[in-house]
């Protein structure tokens, strides 16, 4: 008996040392997922398939789609035809690659298995399709900047191709959706402010309201977690500011690049963030609290 009780308090006090010893996760330390300039200065749109592949344009060259596996893997995984290069990302319900061709004024559509790409819509009217959002339905929202003007548009694309212009507006860069699918997050990157407007259930918008408003740098790309938080990217600034549903600011999180173009969720439970750095040509990565919005448990789109 004595020895057993010797035995016992032997694993007891090692289960003690080790629960005393073990480090809390560290959240928001941004580090390098892939070396800087992997990719060109254009790298942007980043996005998380369901096998936990990232996808970022302009790997080693203008006109590719790169692929970074779960293990830092990087390759071109897609060149797009001549003359086009691409933007914004998204992944749809069907496991498709949706990319903003701006170059082109088109939206491609990718079969992640054949990778043969096809054309989802042509609007001549767009200055350059830019950032990209996808809501509950497959429709896509395009924010759509005339750099020049210092002014810019909102779309809708519909899963059939159908191009709706929503709004006019400033220099429209990043765009989000809410998780709940009735909130729609636009940035003026020249005028430093983030609109939101409640969407329908038809994919329209109204209400338009001022979210956040920034004095100093730029913005470019967001995303939003499972609990509403929006994460923007601050352009120059070399941070992730992280805003409440109700644009109350909770973290500026620091990057070791200056230049975020955009950001996505990704990794097995959703909570790794990914940040392109266009002085870098790079991607960052760092941990939070929630999973990013898109984010499903054992979700499984691409082979």
């Amino acid at each position: 008996m004595k020895g057993q009780a010797k035995a016992v308090l032997l694993v007891a006090a090692v289960m003690l040392t080790s629960s005393a010893t073990a480090q809390p996760e560290v959240l928001h330390k941004s580090t390098l997922l892939t070396p800087v300039n992997s990719f060109t200065s254009g790298v942007e749109g980043p996005a998380v398939d369901g096998k936990g592949n990232l996808y970022a344009v302009n790997y080693e060259k203008q006109g590719t789609i790169g692929q970074v596996k779960p293990d830092g893997t990087a390759t071109v995984w897609l060149v797009l035809p001549e003359g086009s290069i691409a933007n914004g990302i998204r992944i749809n319900s069907k496991g498709q690659l949706l990319l903003a061709d701006y170059t082109k004024h088109n939206v491609w559509k990718v079969d992640p298995r054949t990778k043969k790409i096809s054309l989802l819509a042509h609007e001549p009217r767009m200055n350059q399709p830019n950032d990209l959002a996808i809501d509950n339905k497959d429709r896509i929202y395009a924010s759509d900047p005339s750099w020049k003007n210092g002014t810019g548009q909102l779309w809708r694309i519909d899963p059939n191709g159908t191009t709706h212009l929503l709004d006019t507006m400033g220099t429209t860069n990043g765009v989000e959706v809410s998780p709940d699918n009735k909130k729609l997050y636009v940035g003026e990157s020249v005028q430093r402010k983030i609109w939101v407007y409640d969407l329908g259930a038809d994919g329209s918008v109204k209400n338009k309201q001022l979210f956040y408003e920034f004095t100093d740098h730029g913005l470019d790309g967001m995303r939003c977690d499972q609990k509403g938080n929006l994460y923007v990217t601050r352009f120059g600034k070399g941070t992730i500011l992280m805003l409440a549903p109700d644009g109350t600011k909770l973290e500026e999180i620091t990057l070791m690049g200056k230049r975020p173009t955009n950001i996505a969720f990704g990794g097995p439970d959703g909570r790794t963030a990914y940040v392109t750095m266009q002085d870098q040509g790079n991607v960052e990565q760092f941990r939070v609290e929630f999973p990013g919005r898109e984010f499903k448990a054992g979700k499984s789109t691409s082979k």
